[in-house]
């Protein structure tokens, strides 16, 4: 299938997700799994992702967790980015390393990189969020990409609010603008009108995110 370049209406949002809810189930039960199953290196590494994914795509995150992986755990930023270049894998191949390597220092010295000890600390899901896209010296999530990570390691429950899933929800008229949402506040806001409009149209929250995003795309990734 490929992408809607066309303005999204309902009847397309419920044929898309007629036709890839087995893909999509498949996907999140992936996710889930992470969580069930995966280690804390595993854990980081979908956390590197997402900060490579930030104002790229996910293809583009792909390429460059796997240029920089010897050096995900112990790596200086040098050689991250002599590796992002040499492969062409990213197109910020000297800030994002420095994210990465700022954001584990940070996250080695306060809880021993041990992710899922530390995100199990919190008993509600928005302050765990909260904490990835506020605290200072973890580099590069925000909103966004804060979800994204947490969705991606199975916390469900979280609207990535990129550019594609933005253009659709400006389609239907469930937000006034596709920008992405700046501040806490507005994205608050406008992840609980995704809510309100999955629940209007009968289509479980964390499916019509992907529903969404694929639409645009035309695949779904993560």
């Amino acid at each position: 299938m490929r992408p809607n370049r066309k303005p999204v209406v309902i009847e397309d949002i419920r044929a898309t997700h007629k036709a890839r809810k087995k893909e999509i189930r498949a996907r999140l039960d992936q996710f889930q799994e992470v969580w069930r199953r995966g280690s804390d290196e595993q854990l980081w590494e979908e956390l590197v992702f997402c900060i490579f994914t930030a104002g790229a795509s996910a293809r583009m995150g792909f390429r460059s967790v796997e240029a920089i992986r010897p050096f995900l755990i112990d790596g200086r930023r040098e050689d991250m980015t002599l590796a992002l270049k040499t492969n062409g894998a990213h197109r910020f191949p000297v800030e994002r390393p420095g994210y990465i390597v700022v954001t584990r220092d940070y996250l080695r010295e306060h809880c021993g990189l041990a992710l899922r000890k530390k995100l199990q600390s919190f008993a509600d899901p928005l302050e765990r969020r909260d904490w990835l896209a506020r605290e200072k010296r973890i580099k590069g999530l925000g909103y966004k990409e804060s979800s994204h990570f947490l969705r991606n390691i199975g916390l469900l429950g979280h609207a990535i609010l990129d550019k594609h899933v933005m253009s659709c929800l400006a389609d239907l008229k469930v937000v006034e603008t596709s920008k992405p949402p700046a501040t806490r506040t507005r994205y608050l806001e406008t992840e609980e009108r995704l809510r309100s409009f999955a629940r209007e149209i009968k289509i479980d929250f964390d499916e019509l995110d992907l529903v969404l995003w694929s639409m645009k795309t035309g695949e779904v990734l993560k």
